[in-house]
C-alpha cells in the first residue's frame, strides 16, 4: 500500500500519427489550424436557458492533423493559432472517420505557443475506416 502512494505519474504525450480507431486517454499538445461552428442550439425555454454548441476544428502537430470535436464551454478554448493540450481524449468514429474528442473525465488546457508546425499532408480524419467482423473457429 505505502507504494502507491508515490504521487502523481507524469503524462506519456502522444502524437498525431499514433491516433488509432477505438483508442483513448491519450494526453496530446496540438495547435488549433482552423475551427468552424457546426451546431448551436439554445433552449431558452427551460428553467435553465442553455445552450448547445459543438464546433470542428482541425488541429495537429509536426506527425500529421485531426479534427476534435469541442462540445458546449469546450468552443471557446479553441481558437484559431492556439496551442492546446488535451489530457485524457478519446476518438471518436464519425462517418468512418477519426475524431479526437475530450468528454467529462478529460480535459482541455490552453498553453503558450508550440515551437512546431503543423505537418498538412497528413490528415487522419480523411482515412476512411471500415468495421470488419473476425469469427474465429
Amino acid at each position: 500500500m505505502a507504494e502507491s502512494k508515490q504521487g502523481l505519474r507524469k503524462p506519456v504525450f502522444t502524437k498525431v500519427d499514433q491516433l488509432r480507431p477505438g483508442t483513448s486517454g491519450h494526453t496530446i499538445t496540438l495547435k488549433v489550424v482552423d475551427t468552424k461552428m457546426v451546431m448551436q442550439r439554445g433552449r431558452p425555454d427551460g428553467p435553465q436557458p442553455r445552450q448547445m454548441r459543438i464546433a470542428e476544428s482541425l488541429v495537429g502537430d509536426e506527425t500529421g492533423m485531426i479534427i476534435f470535436t469541442a462540445r458546449n464551454d469546450q468552443v471557446d478554448l479553441v481558437k484559431e493559432g492556439s496551442t492546446i493540450i488535451l489530457r485524457n481524449a478519446k476518438i471518436d468514429m464519425f462517418k468512418g472517420s477519426m475524431r479526437l474528442a475530450v468528454d467529462k473525465w478529460g480535459r482541455i488546457e490552453v498553453t503558450e505557443p508550440a515551437s512546431f508546425t503543423v505537418k498538412e499532408d497528413n490528415n487522419l480524419s480523411l482515412i476512411e475506416y471500415e468495421l470488419v467482423n473476425v469469427v474465429v473457429e
